[in-house]
């Protein structure tokens, strides 16, 4: 084997245990914020206290709403590799809202514990190339439409 090959396959091995970490991250958070908490109560209980900042309190219901579905969704996405890019684009607003809310709060916010842990994963992840993660559905499905055309 190449030294080349050698290093695709551990990076396609990196890419892997990463997207399932990260994936897996969202996946619950969202499984829970969706189907035990709910999506209504994490607004009001997580998003409804910045009524009070300059921010328009339907905004707050939307976002809270909506984030958990994100969560749940692109983290499914990301475990699987499927759509790859799309759900860590749709994540990384989610840190960039999450970083917002808690700075609004509180300015010297330590978001290390929580925000970059998580963006460093989605960092990794997008930026290696796609032909190195073997292991998800896109690559599958890229490898299948390549082998029809030819």
């Amino acid at each position: 084997m190449k030294a080349n090959e050698e290093q695709n396959w551990d990076r396609s091995w990196a890419l892997l245990f990463a997207r399932l970490v990260l994936g897996l991250i969202f996946f619950m958070a969202g499984a829970w914020k969706v189907f035990q908490l709910g999506p209504l109560e994490h607004a009001r209980k997580y998003f409804l206290p910045f009524a009070d900042t300059f921010l328009p309190v339907w905004s707050l219901w939307f976002v809270g709403v909506t984030i958990p579905f994100i969560e749940l969704i692109s983290g499914a996405l990301v475990i699987l590799g499927m759509r790859t890019r799309e759900a860590l684009v749709a994540l990384g607003f989610v840190l960039a809202v999450v970083t917002f809310g808690h700075l609004l709060k509180e300015p010297l916010y330590e978001f290390h514990t929580h925000v970059i842990p998580r963006l460093a994963l989605l960092l990794f992840i997008l930026l290696l190339p796609r032909r190195d993660d073997r292991f998800s559905v896109d690559y599958l499905l890229r490898r299948k439409l390549k082998s029809e055309t030819y």
